[in-house]
């Protein structure tokens, strides 16, 4: 969601600062600004897209050798300029409209939990505040703090700063210096060439540097052109270890698709058989995993951990959270292991009985969700500490957090609804059952072979399903004119409606629910009628006769049926039973297949009702706050 890139050098930075916010905008804002030393500080600020920024600051040819800038998307306060970053501070009495110029700007992601104690305290000293923002607060309170050395003033304020935070701070009086700090919240240190910079996200600085260093919890770094230092959350001078870290730009080509959602869509055979390349056979060490600096780790072995645990504990969120609930039913069904999978942002604030000789698993596209993280932090604390990531970005924090990891490679994911991430998850999930079977004796080779076959398949048969584009968009045709949309799914599939359902509500705005097919009964059938289509996720699997009956039961109401049917399934069309044949039957693997005509019906209904499909309003794309 919300960006920061800062920048300390000897060449106008603004380039450099807005190119690193177009490279974030994907995570999703609602307002963006860059402000400038220019001899005294100076911003501009819009709630319009990064492009117009760069109008802005070109027409009023704002320059400097310092800077920071932001990408916003909302939390306290309107998304109006006045609440967008970045907020600035000059001193008590002293209002926006003062003449006098203002002493400290900054940036912010995260979110302050004591900014209400804190504003009273600051207004009772006389600071004005312009804007309803928390971050605001955090401006005035190193104002407040300020004695000649702002990176001193950076330090007396984050001791009193409760909640999760990485900002990016410049000074008027220091025009060579930004500070930076973080806890909670991600912050990377770009090392430079005579300058040097901050991010959120090293995709930033895609481009500028491949020198990155993480910032760890508690940080405060002090940035100049030429040096940097940093202090822990002791605040003793500490090194952090410099990276080589290659990071995509997130201005991809979006070639001949009219979105990155439907370039992202076709991207998944590729981006499955990137996930697979290498894999050989099932064994644990693939979830070994390398750590950003790429060097194997010496310490965990997943080999150990997998024959010393007993149970899965699933944490995740919004389509990492669908993904772990289909691999419940593999882990048990296959790999015979009890597996409880959990809503992160509901798991860390609910008591529960922890078990040390449990597998902790966290999924996430980014690495970078904060309530996953912190879901993590928790059940560690409790005394889990076998931990494995399944996550796309290989120098992310969840990465860094856990002992084991299988990375995704899936490539940049642009599109706020996650598609190619999505199947990548299901991807590495399968393998992880695999490994985990084979660890407690439950996989013979023959059944592995087999499994590995069908992997290997994927691509292909992804293919196939792609094909069925134009009859996915004869119903997207009808979706168009609705407001509300029911998904039914049994077993192994009722998560692939709960994820279909999801991606319809994301873009096109139509309220869209899902539900177990067996639960028809015990109240949604109340909402059917003829104004609210069904889809039915219909694959050829043992429960494929009791699907048909729950078919009948919406029939009977009036409800037009949209069936996503296996071949053999025996499922024909007919009035009020609209059938896409799915090309072949997939067994266990069968989610990856039927998760992707609905994919598609989200896209190809929000392109005909004219949403923004890239960009669905209030959502972003990385959940870096709780």
């Amino acid at each position: 969601m919300c960006g920061i890139v800062g920048a300390a050098s000897h060449r106008n930075i603004v380039p450099v600062l807005v190119q690193g916010l177009q490279r974030l905008e994907y995570r999703g804002y609602d307002s963006c600004g860059v402000a400038v030393h220019a001899g005294q500080l100076t911003r501009t600020r819009t709630t319009s897209r990064v492009a117009d920024l760069l109008a802005q600051v070109q027409e009023d040819k704002v320059e400097g050798l310092t800077g920071i800038a932001h990408t916003r998307w909302a939390t306290h306060g309107a998304p109006v300029v006045h609440n967008a970053h970045p907020h600035f501070s000059r001193g008590p009495g002293e209002g926006p409209d003062s003449s006098k110029s203002a002493r400290v700007a900054l940036v912010h992601n995260g979110i302050i939990e004591n900014h209400e104690a804190l504003r009273a305290s600051l207004q009772a000293r006389g600071y004005v505040f312009a804007s309803q923002t928390d971050t605001e607060v955090i401006a005035h309170l190193i104002d407040s703090h300020y004695d000649g050395d702002l990176f001193e003033a950076v330090k007396a304020t984050v001791k009193q700063l409760q909640g999760a935070y990485a900002i990016g701070v410049i000074c008027r009086d220091e025009p060579h210096r930004v500070v930076g700090a973080r806890a909670g919240s991600p912050l990377i240190l770009g090392v430079g060439q005579g300058e040097n910079f901050l991010a959120s996200d090293a995709m930033a600085l895609a481009g500028v540097t491949d020198q990155i260093i993480y910032l760890e919890e508690g940080d405060v770094v002090d940035v100049q052109p030429g040096k940097y230092w940093i202090a822990d959350r002791s605040h003793k001078s500490v090194t952090r270890p410099v990276r080589q870290v290659h990071a995509h730009s997130g201005a991809a080509e979006l070639g001949p698709y009219r979105h990155y959602m439907q370039k992202e869509i076709f991207e998944q055979p590729r981006a499955i058989a990137d996930t697979l390349e290498g894999v050989e056979g099932v064994v644990p060490e693939l979830f070994d995993g390398i750590p950003p600096d790429g060097q194997k780790s010496s310490g965990a072995s997943a080999h150990r951990v997998f024959q010393q645990i007993d149970k899965v504990l699933i944490l995740a969120c919004g389509t990492s959270y669908y993904s772990g609930c289909t691999a419940k039913y593999w882990l048990e069904g296959i790999a015979k292991i009890p597996t409880q999978v959990e809503i992160a942002s509901e798991y860390r604030y609910r008591e529960s009985v922890p078990d040390p000789k449990t597998l902790v698993v966290t999924i996430s596209q980014s690495g970078e969700t904060a309530d996953t993280l912190a879901a993590l932090k928790h059940a560690r604390s409790l005394g889990m500490e076998e931990t494995l990531t399944i996550c796309n970005v290989a120098t992310s924090a969840m990465v860094r957090e856990c002992k084991l990891a299988y990375i995704t490679r899936a490539g940049v994911e642009i599109g706020v609804a996650s598609t190619k991430a999505f199947t990548t998850q299901l991807a590495g999930l399968f393998l992880l059952t695999l490994a985990l079977a084979q660890s407690k004796g439950r996989l013979s080779a023959e059944e592995e072979a087999s499994h590995l076959k069908q992997m290997r398949h994927l691509p292909v048969a992804l293919q196939s399903v792609l094909a069925l584009e134009p009859q996915v968009i004869s119903w997207a045709e009808d979706f168009a004119r609705k407001e509300n949309a029911l998904f039914l799914g049994r077993g192994l599939h009722y998560p692939i409606a709960l994820e279909g359902a999801l991606k319809l509500k994301e873009v096109t705005y139509i309220h869209a629910e899902a539900y177990a097919a067996g639960e028809l009964k015990h109240g949604p059938l109340a909402l059917v009628t003829s104004e609210m289509p069904v889809v039915t996720v219909a694959p050829n699997d043992a429960l494929v006769e009791k699907l048909k009956s729950n078919m009948q039961e919406v029939r009977a109401r009036g409800g037009v049926l949209y069936v996503l049917a296996d071949a053999d399934t025996h499922i024909e069309s007919s009035e009020g039973i609209h059938v896409i044949r799915m090309p072949e039957h997939y067994g266990a693997l069968s989610p990856l297949l039927h998760v992707v005509p609905l994919q598609l019906l989200a896209y190809h209904t929000a392109c005909a009702r004219g949403t923004d499909v890239d960009k669905p309003r209030n959502l972003a794309k990385s959940v870096t706050v709780e």
